[in-house]
């Protein structure tokens, strides 16, 4: 996954970088740290990758149920 796309994954569920800092529980300066991802700063984790992944994939399975 690269930037763009953890980036745009992060729209698509409707999150703030703050925001989903807090729903991981990254502490205060979580926030900063997917905007470093996002910016290519900082490489981006890759837990963080297959998380945002799994939670995509949860969204498009309840929109198909929908």
């Amino acid at each position: 996954m690269t930037s763009a796309e953890f980036k745009e994954a992060r729209y698509a569920l409707g999150y703030s970088a703050r925001s989903l800092a807090l729903e991981w529980s990254m502490g205060e300066n979580g926030g900063r740290t997917i905007r470093r991802w996002e910016s290519g700063d900082t490489p981006l984790n890759p837990v963080a990758a297959y998380c945002i992944r799994m939670m995509i994939a949860k969204l498009d399975e309840d929109k198909a149920r929908a």
